[in-house]
């Protein structure tokens, strides 16, 4: 009988792989910040996912320094605030020059009526 490998891939593995999209990454933090009664530990988690993700070996280092003091808390805490004042604490994509310009020129080029192919709308940011 022959052994076979498999290789599992866990849900965390499948979520890493989806953050890879900085749109996505962005989603995922809001929506941790969007937590009424968040846990402590949620923060930290999410964001040691996003720099698994985006980020390097500084970056994880940074969550895990992060996630070891009280900033967690005092983020929830600005957030509250904010939504106190009926504001909400967000994450954005800070796009390239050359992805706002390869975009701005693909949208002109819509403008004047000609056809963009699907794949010269890159998502590099």
């Amino acid at each position: 009988m022959q052994s076979v490998k498999v290789q599992v891939k866990t849900h965390e593995d499948f979520l890493i792989e989806s953050l890879k999209d900085p749109e996505e990454a962005a989603a995922y933090v809001s929506a941790v910040f969007e937590e009424e009664k968040p846990e402590i530990e949620l923060l930290p988690l999410c964001l040691g996912h996003v720099a698994a993700a985006l980020g390097g070996e500084g970056d994880r280092e940074w969550v895990k320094d992060f996630g070891a003091s009280d900033k967690s808390q005092a983020v929830y805490e600005l957030a509250a605030w904010l939504d106190s004042l009926g504001l909400k604490l967000t994450v954005d994509v800070q796009y390239s020059e050359k992805f706002m310009a390869d975009f701005q020129e693909a949208q002109q080029d819509i403008a004047n009526g000609d056809v963009v192919p699907f794949e010269s709308i890159r998502r590099d940011i």
